[in-house]
C-alpha cells in the first residue's frame, strides 16, 4: 500500500487475501475524509489472526455503511446545533473532536465509539460555525454542503475512471502540497498576532480567495489518496473492523473540505 496523507490509514494492515470487490470493481460510493500532513507505510498484521479476530476481511459495503453512518450523524448534529442556536458549543465540540482524533490516530486500533464521537463532535462544531454565517449570508450553508458533495463525487469519478492515477510520484507531490498549505496557515496565524490580517491569507481579499481555492484543490486531490488507501485495504483483505478506521480517516477530509468551501463562499459574498 502506498503512503497516504491521512495518518488514520497508516496503521492499516497490508496482507493480501483477495476475494472481495474493490472500489475499481464496485459501483458503491462512500464518504471521504483526510486532511492531515504526513502518513507512513501501513503495518503488517498476520492474516490468520486477523480472520480469528473479525471472522472475515473488509468489503466495500463495510466502508460505505460505516462512513454513511458517520457522515449522517455529523449532518444531524450540525443541523440540530445550527437550528437550536447553540453556537457556543462550537469551540468545546471542536476541542473534543481534536482530542478524539488524536486518540484514534495514536491508539492504532479501530473504534466505532470513537469514530462516532468524532463525527458528532465535528458535526456540532460545524453547525456552531455555520449557523451565524448562514444568518449573515442566507443559503450559504446549503451551498457549502452541495459544493462539498459535488467535489467528493467528482473526485470519486476521477479516481474510479483513472483520469488521475495515484502513483508514488503523485503521492509525494500531494504530501508536499499538504505540508506547504499547513505551514502557510500556521505562519499566517502567527503573523496575525503581530500585524492586522497577518499575510492576508484569511482576510477575505483577493489573495485570501486565491489561497482558499488552492486549499480546496489540495483537499479535493487528497481525497484521491484516501480512496486509494481504502481501495488497497479492501484488496488486501484487512480485518472488517478497520472499516471504522477508514470511516474516521475519510470523514476528516470532508470536514476540512466543507470548512474551506464555506470560507470561500463567505469571501465571495462579502460586500
Amino acid at each position: 500500500m502506498r503512503s497516504t496523507s491521512n495518518p488514520a490509514f497508516r496503521n492499516l494492515p497490508t496482507q493480501q487475501q483477495g476475494g472481495y470487490a474493490t472500489f475499481d470493481r464496485s459501483g458503491g460510493g462512500m464518504m471521504g475524509g483526510g486532511a492531515a500532513m504526513a502518513g507512513s507505510q501501513s503495518s503488517y498484521v498476520d492474516p490468520t489472526q486477523a480472520t480469528q479476530d473479525t471472522g472475515r476481511p473488509i468489503t466495500v459495503d463495510d466502508v460505505v455503511q460505516k462512513t454513511a453512518i458517520s457522515g449522517g450523524l455529523a449532518l444531524v448534529a450540525g443541523f440540530l446545533t445550527a437550528m437550536s442556536g447553540l453556537y457556543i458549543l462550537a469551540l468545546p465540540a471542536f476541542i473534543v473532536g481534536l482530542v478524539v482524533s488524536l486518540i484514534v490516530i495514536f491508539k492504532q486500533k479501530p473504534s466505532a465509539p470513537l469514530t462516532l464521537t468524532y463525527s458528532i463532535a465535528m458535526g456540532v462544531a460545524l453547525g456552531g460555525i455555520t449557523g451565524p454565517i448562514n444568518t449573515l449570508y442566507p443559503g450559504i450553508a446549503f451551498q457549502a454542503l452541495i459544493g462539498t458533495a459535488g467535489v467528493f463525487f467528482g473526485m470519486l469519478v476521477v479516481y474510479k475512471t483513472g483520469a488521475v492515477r495515484v502513483t508514488p510520484r503523485f503521492t509525494k507531490w500531494m504530501m508536499g502540497a499538504l505540508i506547504g498549505v499547513v505551514v502557510l496557515m500556521l505562519a499566517n496565524l502567527v503573523a496575525s498576532f503581530f500585524m492586522e490580517g497577518g499575510f492576508g491569507l484569511r482576510d477575505g481579499g483577493p489573495l485570501a480567495i486565491l489561497f482558499s481555492v488552492v486549499v480546496i484543490g489540495v483537499a479535493a486531490f487528497s481525497l484521491l489518496l484516501d480512496f486509494d488507501a481504502a481501495d488497497n485495504a479492501v484488496k488486501a483483505g484487512v480485518p472488517a473492523k478497520y472499516s471504522w478506521y477508514i470511516a474516521f480517516g475519510l470523514m476528516t477530509t470532508l470536514v476540512w473540505l466543507y470548512i474551506e468551501i464555506l470560507r470561500l463562499l463567505s469571501y465571495l459574498r462579502q460586500d
